[in-house]
């Protein structure tokens, strides 16, 4: 911990804590994964002892929450899938969309296929309220978006396939990030789809049987 330590009382101070304790915690995520960082480790690297660092989030899981709500917020702010052509190739572009640009943010998949399993574990009541209605929108945001290029969808449609986006990125990022002995066993076995070709697929399937569902 910094020797010259003052607690922030101002708004402003207080949001450049919180705002610096996020920092180290994206910097520490560009490192290793969310379960190897502890909260000991994010302290040190903001250079704040433990019991600091929790004067400005519930917890460790609170931080990392934090994080991946900015994360998702920045991809839906760039999310655009263009000029979409007829069925079943306007799915397809959806949903290869959706697949490659996630595939470019390991920060955002790794959280969110953290969350629930994770994170969500060690918060207090009024910060998931919270982060549940800030997550809603985002879900919300992402099921316009679709609905938009797929107009014949229900909003209810189109949410349950913004909520399927978020189940399937949980489960495709760990299968698709296996340890060193798991990669190679795969390796051997013969090999398994990436995580953009898994998320594609089952995006695609989904969004497919939802519009066929309309007809």
């Amino acid at each position: 911990m910094s020797a010259g330590f003052q607690r922030a009382r101002r708004p402003e101070q207080i949001e450049a804590r919180r705002t610096a304790i996020l920092a180290a915690a994206r910097e520490l995520l560009a490192e290793r994964p969310v379960a190897d960082i502890s909260l000991r480790e994010l302290a040190c690297r903001v250079g704040l002892a433990k019991s600091n660092v929790l004067r400005y989030f519930d917890s460790r899981e609170a931080v990392f929450l934090e994080v991946l709500d900015t994360a998702w917020t920045a991809w839906l702010d760039e999310l655009a899938f263009g000029v979409l052509p007829g069925p079943p190739a306007r799915e397809e572009r959806i949903a290869g969309t959706i697949a490659a640009t996630l595939a470019e943010r390991r920060l955002l998949c790794e959280l969110i296929s953290a969350m629930a399993p994770v994170l969500e574990r060690n918060i207090s009541l009024e910060f998931a309220r919270g982060f549940k209605l800030r997550a809603a929108a985002n879900l919300e945001r992402l099921a316009s978006l679709v609905r938009a290029g797929v107009p014949e969808l229900s909003a209810e449609a189109a949410r349950v396939f913004a909520r399927a986006v978020v189940v399937v990125v949980s489960g495709a990022w760990p299968y698709a990030n296996p340890t060193e002995a798991v990669a190679l066993a795969t390796a051997e076995a013969g090999g398994a789809p990436g995580f953009e070709a898994v998320v594609a697929e089952n995006l695609t399937n989904l969004l497919a049987g939802l519009v066929a569902r309309r007809r």
